[in-house]
Order: C-alpha cells, then structure tokens, then sequence
C-alpha cells in the first residue's frame, strides 16, 4: 500500500500528476483543487495517496491533505462513488465545505459536481451525515498545499492554510514573499508578508 509520495513534479495533466521518486514516475489522478496547487514542473511535492486495486487496473490518488484524502475515502464509499466521481467534487469543495454540505444536508451543493445528479448527491449526504462528524475531526478538514516539508516556506504555507486561505493562494502568497525576502527569511518575516500579499 503506498500512502505517500515525496519527490519531484515531472508534470501534469489536466486530471493528473506524474511525481519522480527516485527515478521513478508515479501517475498521480488528483482533483484539480490539488493539482492547481502544485509547483512548477521539478519542485518538490508531498502528496497523500490512496491506492485502489482492480482486476483490470492499479489506480494511485493523490490528495494535498490527509482531510481531502479521508473524505475520498468516506465518498468512495458510498455506492455510485468511484475515486473520479469523489475526485470531481473534490474539486468544487474542500474537506471544511463538504463537511459543512454534509453536515447542513445540502445535497445542492454536493450536486455541484461533474457526474454528480440529484439522486446520487442526496445518498451521498444521507449516508454519510452520521460517519462525518465520527470519522473526521475539525482539525483534518483544513486543507494543505501540497508542499516541501520539513522547511520554512512549507511551514508558512502550512500556516496560512490554517488561517483559512485556499492552499494555492497559501503557495502564491508564500513564494511572493520568499522571491521578496530570499531564502533566508525567517518563518515569522515569511507569515507577516505573505499574509499581506495574499490580502491584496
């Protein structure tokens, strides 16, 4: 079972991402909300993966945040759900908007995405209203940009996303302001700036 992937971005399409750990290149399918996210083609990304095995096919998901992978994982386990149906809403909300949709019953919102109709989005908010607030904590239904770990620029990264801020503007805002106060900015310099830029 692979659960993570860490190396560089070979590229990207327009459902997935080929990541190169050491050598090897992974074919990532991933929501266009963690996709968006991902740097320049050679940055180095960390993704969560889940990996579902068929007769016919090895499948590898990639996901920005362990929230947005434990909601693939509860989506895909409602019948109708296959891993791009629970990708494409993944791609119109977040983990902390689909918690809310799920918890609210909107199945409106959740009938958002590409290959979702009504009757399938009302058993999705049916079954899963009770296993949602059990299987997720509020913490893990903040998303995270897909970034370097263990480094300034990803902790400040991972510091707005917990503000609030959409992972992609977390890593624009960031990489404003590492361009701004060069490599050797301290976390706290790198926060206060780039929450400036991503406020404009």
């Amino acid at each position: 079972m692979i659960a993570r992937l860490a190396g560089a971005l070979a590229e990207t399409t327009a459902d997935a991402a080929v990541i190169d750990v050491g050598g090897v290149g992974y074919l990532v399918q991933a929501s266009s909300r963690t996709l968006s996210a991902l740097p320049e083609a050679g940055g180095h990304v960390i993704l969560f993966t889940e990996m579902q095995v068929r007769e016919d096919a090895i499948t590898l998901f990639g996901f920005g945040s362990a929230g947005e992978r434990d909601w693939f994982r509860l989506l895909t386990s409602v019948q109708g759900v296959g891993g791009r149906v629970a990708l494409a809403i993944l791609s119109v909300l977040d983990p902390a908007e689909l918690s809310r949709a799920i918890a609210a019953g909107d199945k409106a919102m959740v009938a958002r995405a590409n290959g979702v109709g009504p009757k399938l989005a009302q058993r999705i908010v049916m079954e899963l209203k009770d296993k949602a607030g059990a299987a997720i904590p509020l913490g893990s239904a903040t998303s995270s940009a897909p970034t370097p770990a263990g480094n300034t620029e990803a902790d400040a990264v991972s510091a707005l996303s917990n503000l609030g801020f959409r992972p992609a503007e977390a890593s624009r805002a960031v990489a404003a302001a590492v361009e701004e106060l060069g490599d050797g900015a301290s976390l706290d310099a790198l926060v206060r700036l780039a929450l400036r830029k991503a406020s404009r």
